[in-house]
């Protein structure tokens, strides 16, 4: 089967030999072991297990018992070799005393290999694994050969040490795939490889820069506290991938699809680029990757926490965020949110209160808030809001309101003018309701800005405060504003001696109340003049017209008000489509 070459790492003995070796352990193995070639520096010797029946592994045994030995295998066969060493021959041997005519395939049953040493190639290529496969601990000097392998138990490869390049490519993994603790002193190719349960690979070391997948996981994708010394690429298809503690001291980039990714005290030192992939991952003929684990699901990747990560170094692009929890995170106001990044929402649909309708004005939102209003407002407002889970800490409105500011940063960096807007309202919010660390007259302050404008972000609330305002205003002109009659100037003088001159007094008489019913007050002709006075006073212009000392007093104050209702408006407006 000829299998594509994606990586730029090949195959060279130099490869094979960055790893320093490791001293032999005084202590022997917790199983009858062969004993031969032992030193003053190394007195346990051979760690080989003995071949049933002798005194010797199967490395040791001589030419007769090991031929009696092979012969007696079958395909399907149970075996137990921990601690033997391997030379390429010996287990071509192996392999070939296990091979199913039927497939032309090694087939083993339960494999005991742990500690086992490989000093050359390791051909396990195409072989079939039909119980638990276990290599924990084994050594693997030369290329760790399981293209096309399948092991159908769990594959138990903690702690095994990959001198020379580990080929997984199109391995099948029925049951667990563990290598928790392995180390990777070569490349670890893993292409095509498919997890139908959890692959484990915590705790692991891999120290060459090379390309890790893709790969298809049905289950977690684990590489708690795994150490990535170099830079390197990893593409995986995979229900969930746990980074927990995980630490990158090179540049990388993820490339994943379904999975739910948690970065909580992931160490980053340089930058990490987490993106989601919309398309399927291809196989080396340039086909799309099977993934019929995930037949029908949303391909989008959701990052579940970034807490007690330095987010100056990573990059986001179109990642889910609505449950993310950033609290505990440094930097945030550094963090690349890149692409179609989506925070979570304002829950939608409407709120009973008091009898009264009304909605939520939808804005983006951190979960942190969703949790703290889930718990901390009144039940009748609270329905929608996501509820933290069971030891889940939840944050109170100061530190929510430092979340909200970082993160805004982080966005008018990026030019995300109503991304931003949203965090600037929710960071109001949360020092309106801070009882700790505002005053009383900072929140009153906020409170009305809020009720007035939304922080100057809802220009809807700005218009209809408004326009409220514009009627209360020519409400009161019509009924008390305006004159009874326009007052008509009025010249008066004294007729005197001919031959002296005339003194003519112009005046314009004071405006008179209008009196009687409302009905005759509220007519079109007024409605016109006190429609003209309050335009004006919206522009703050004057409109001319001759009004009562109450129409003076009310054209000052909507003069005053309804100007600076207008520029919210406009302010508001104006946030939601600056880029």
């Amino acid at each position: 089967m000829k299998w594509g070459n994606r990586l730029a790492v090949p195959d060279r003995p130099s490869d094979m030999t960055s790893a320093t070796p490791e001293v032999p352990s005084s202590t022997p193995p917790n199983w009858p072991h062969c004993g031969r070639e032992s030193t003053q520096e190394d007195p346990v010797g051979c760690r080989g297990i003995h071949v049933s029946g002798h005194t010797a592994c199967l490395a040791h045994l001589d030419e007769g018992g090991r031929s009696a030995y092979l012969a007696a295998l079958s395909p399907g066969a149970d075996i137990d070799h921990r601690g033997t060493p391997f030379t390429a021959g010996l287990l071509t041997e192996l392999l070939a005393a296990l091979q199913d005519p039927a497939t032309n395939r090694p087939r083993l049953g339960i494999a005991r290999l742990d500690e086992a040493e490989f000093a050359q190639t390791a051909p396990f290529h195409e072989a079939y694994f039909s119980g638990d496969a276990w290599f924990i601990g084994a050594q693997f000097s030369g290329t760790a050969w399981f293209i096309g392998a399948q092991f159908s138990g769990t594959a138990w490869f903690d702690g095994a040490r990959f001198s020379g390049t580990a080929r997984f490519i199109g391995a099948r993994f029925i049951g667990p795939g563990r290598f928790i603790g392995a180390r990777f002193c070569a490349a670890a190719r893993f292409d095509e490889a498919r997890f139908s349960s959890a692959a484990r690979f915590d705790t692991a070391r891999f120290e060459v820069p090379f390309s890790f997948g893709p790969l298809v996981c049905a289950q977690t994708l684990g590489m708690t506290g795994t150490a990535f010394t170099s830079p390197m690429i990893i593409e995986a298809a995979a229900a969930r991938v746990e980074c927990t503690r995980a630490w990158w001291s090179s540049t990388a980039t993820l490339r994943l699809r379904y999975a739910d990714l948690d970065l909580t005290d992931a160490a980053v030192e340089y930058p990490l680029t987490v993106i989601a992939r919309t398309a399927p991952f291809t196989d080396s003929r340039g086909r799309s990757l099977p993934e019929p684990e995930f037949s029908g699901n949303d391909p989008r990747v959701c990052l579940t926490s970034v807490n007690g990560v330095d987010a100056a170094h990573l990059a986001l692009h179109d990642i889910d965020l609505s449950t993310c929890r950033f609290a505990g995170a440094i930097h945030l106001d550094q963090l690349r949110v890149d692409g179609w990044c989506t925070f979570g929402s304002t829950p939608i649909g409407t709120q009973w209160y008091r009898h009264f309708a009304w909605r939520w004005s939808t804005r983006r939102t951190l979960v942190e808030e969703h949790y703290w209003r889930a718990q901390n407002v009144r039940p009748a407002l609270a329905r929608g809001w996501l509820l933290p889970s069971e030891g889940t800490t939840v944050l109170k409105p100061t530190a929510l309101a430092v979340l909200y500011r970082q993160l805004r940063k982080s966005l008018e960096d990026d030019k995300n003018e109503p991304g931003a807007a949203d965090f600037y309202y929710g960071e109001c919010e949360m020092r309106r309701h801070d009882t700790d660390g505002s005053s009383l007259a900072e929140r009153a302050l906020l409170t009305t800005y809020w009720a007035l404008s939304g922080y100057g972000l809802r220009a809807t609330r700005a218009l209809v405060w408004l326009l409220g305002a514009m009627t209360v205003t020519l409400v009161a002109l019509m009924v008390w504003g305006l004159p009874a009659e326009d007052p008509k100037p009025q010249t008066t003088g004294r007729q005197v001696a001919v031959g002296r001159n005339i003194t003519l007094t112009t005046d314009t008489p004071d405006p008179v109340n209008p009196t009687g019913p409302w009905g005759e007050r509220v007519t079109t002709e007024r409605f016109e003049k006190a429609l003209r006075v309050v335009i004006n006073s919206v522009v703050f212009r004057s409109s001319g017209q001759d009004l009562t000392t109450a129409g003076n007093y009310t054209e000052m104050a909507s003069r005053l008000t309804e100007p600076v209702l207008l520029g919210l408006a406009v302010l508001a407006l104006r946030s939601r489509v600056k880029r």
